[in-house]
């Protein structure tokens, strides 16, 4: 009998699911001796259509079926509290009301939805939930409101946050140096095998080169760069311009483009001369103070300070930068390939986020663009599987 097939499976929500990210991790998680997952997608709730069709194509099976994925607004949600039994809830609430890019309102709406996030914690009662969020969160009014609903007499006073902090994708061996707040709670009659607490980190910042090494660090391995990780996997050049032609699927019912798989998103823009010239006058880890004035704008000129990652080019031999979802526009940040006279590619972008090639995709190149950019990095997803699997089963 193979070790895993004594296993009982860990059932799973997936809320603000996205394409995948968060449940992909989960998925790929295996304790040792184990050949099969051990998770097991029971529900979804993603309101983008094209991510929630993602979704479907990739875990709607395991799930047993495509109703059990919901694409609509997580408010219009209402499972029955026996109609779905999950130990574990995960959710990534959207984050650009706390967000540090461009402005942030503290009253902007979407910052409420992690409410509609606890309603079904409420109703489902799973042992444990994770919530990923950007940094700021955990300075925000919402989580010290999250902390709040915890304590006796609060709205979720059944749970205990156990884990608040910010994890970097990095220390986890991923190719990709993201911050991200990890919030993880369990149920107060929740009496775990193994302390839950977050996985320990794998990998440093520093380790194996001249530089000191913090204390504490000197078992963990280097980062992982980002050059021999996924540019090496790559053509060097885009040859695509656009995703292949006469391709659709449906698994929602609504008629998208695709599916692709991960490795037909070798697709790029079609850069103008001048963008090739400033492509081609950036230096790896370079920027836009590059430029000479002649390639530059007066906007560029006027403003010596501020973002150095703004027509940056990557640096081979560390982490990439936070793929965010227009990851294909070099203005937007650091998305030159680290040689190559071009922005990263879908495919590239996807690798960084740790997709596998044969994962599939619905929408556009936007869309996809938008769902690869908001995922869960898959390695660190994976490393809090492992955290959540020791409580649960010891």
């Amino acid at each position: 009998m193979t070790a895993d097939s004594t296993i009982a499976p860990i059932s799973l929500v997936d809320l603000f699911a996205g394409c995948g990210g968060f449940t992909q991790g989960f998925h790929e998680f295996r304790p040792d001796g184990a050949n099969a997952p051990v998770y097991r997608s029971v529900a979804a709730v993603e309101h983008d259509i094209a991510a929630a069709s993602t979704y479907a194509l990739n875990f709607a099976k395991g799930a047993g079926g495509a109703d059990h994925i919901y694409a609509g607004d997580i408010e219009d949600w209402f499972p029955g509290p026996h109609e779905i039994q999950a130990e574990v809830i995960l959710g990534g609430p959207p984050c650009q009301g706390f967000s540090g890019l461009g402005r942030e309102d503290k009253d902007d709406p979407r910052n409420k939805l992690w409410r509609q996030y606890m309603r079904i914690v409420n109703t489902i009662k799973p042992k444990i939930f994770v919530i990923e969020n950007v940094d700021r969160f955990l300075r925000s009014p919402e989580f010290a409101h999250l902390e709040s609903a915890t304590q006796r007499g609060g709205e979720l006073s059944e749970y205990e946050i156990v884990e608040k902090s910010v994890l970097n994708s990095a220390d986890y061996g991923v190719a990709q140096a993201r911050r991200r707040a990890i919030v993880i709670a369990a149920h107060r009659d929740f009496k775990p095998l193994v302390p839950l607490k977050y996985p320990a980190p794998t990998h440093a910042k520093g380790v194996g080169a001249d530089t000191s090494v913090l204390p504490g660090t000197e078992t963990r391995k280097p980062w992982v760069p980002v050059g021999p990780a996924v540019f090496s996997r790559t053509p060097f050049w885009a040859l695509n311009p656009s995703l292949p032609r006469g391709w659709y699927c449906n698994p929602l019912g609504t008629e998208l483009p695709g599916p692709f798989a991960t490795r037909d998103l070798h697709i790029g823009r079609r850069p103008t001369r001048l963008s090739v010239q400033r492509y081609m006058a950036i230096p790896e880890g370079g920027n836009r103070h590059d430029l000479p004035p002649e390639l530059s704008t007066p906007n560029w000129l006027a403003h010596k300070s501020g973002s150095h990652d703004v027509m940056g080019r990557l640096y081979a031999d560390r982490p990439s930068v936070t793929i965010r979802t227009e990851f294909y526009k070099p203005e937007k940040g650091r998305y030159l390939h680290p040689q190559a006279h071009r922005p990263i590619t879908h495919l590239e972008a996807a690798l960084i986020q740790g997709f596998p090639e044969d994962f599939k995709w619905c929408g556009t190149k936007i869309q996809i663009g938008r769902q690869i950019g908001n995922a869960v990095p898959v390695g660190l997803s994976r490393a809090l599987a492992g955290s959540i699997y020791k409580a649960l089963r010891g």
